[in-house]
């Protein structure tokens, strides 16, 4: 593909709101990684998570034909997002005994690298589609995202700290996204793709157990974690 023609543009156009769409999520996935951390260390957080965020998803858009080889990888995927969305319930409460996603830098980062990884699965096969094998496109449809990713950390950390509720509503986003990853598996086209009322009840059903079930499962967990801390202070 020629540099700067009418198709090119047009490819870009298509990688960069690609970009924005999955920017949301990575939003989502850096600020709760960073909420527990010093502000000092926030900030920073979210700039090398950003960059850490798009290392990965370049790196693996590169390799997106050796990815599309490996039945599975959409299913593995999934579930381990849906893992992603519970521990950032799950591991919410202030006390630093069981925060384990955003106590330190290193750990904030750790989150931020696996869960980008697990969701750019999906989305960097449409951002390949839309290059056309063009690596440059790929390239700068990124870059030009790594700003809109950082603001909306900063927007979602904010917003966060006035409104907790906000880290379920993230953590409901990561589970649709993993359901999405799930229904997309080739090996699970017989049950979600097609048109028959079946598949659209498979579909909804996964959409439903995979968001209750990260809601669920975290909340309990959460209450769990902190009336043990309650019983730990009361007998401490």
């Amino acid at each position: 593909m020629e540099l700067f023609t009418f198709p090119w543009w047009s490819a870009l156009l298509t990688i960069v709101l690609i970009d924005l769409v999955l920017a949301g999520d990575n939003a989502i996935v850096i600020a709760l990684a960073a909420r527990n951390l010093p502000p000092e260390h926030q900030n920073k957080a979210i700039v090398w998570g950003t960059i850490a965020a798009i290392v990965v998803r370049s790196t693996m858009t590169v390799g997106v034909v050796w990815l599309l080889q490996i039945p599975g990888l959409m299913f593995v995927g999934g579930l381990g997002l849906l893992w992603i969305a519970y521990k950032l319930i799950a591991d919410s409460t202030d006390d630093p005994n069981h925060s384990v996603t955003a106590t330190t830098f290193w750990s904030a980062m750790k989150t931020i690298v696996v869960a980008d990884a697990l969701m750019g699965i999906d989305n960097v096969l449409g951002v390949a589609g839309a290059a056309n094998g063009s690596f440059d496109l790929v390239v700068m449809g990124l870059l030009i995202s790594i700003p809109i990713v950082v603001m909306g950390s900063k927007l979602v950390l904010s917003l966060v700290e006035k409104w907790p509720v906000i880290i379920h509503l993230g953590a409901a986003v990561l589970a649709f996204t993993a359901a999405q990853m799930l229904i997309n598996e080739q090996l699970l086209d017989a049950w979600f793709d097609g048109e028959e009322w079946v598949h659209h009840l498979a579909r909804g059903i996964t959409y439903i157990l995979a968001i209750t079930g990260v809601l669920g499962l975290g909340l309990l967990t959460q209450r769990r974690q902190e009336s043990n801390h309650k019983s730990e202070t009361f007998w401490a």
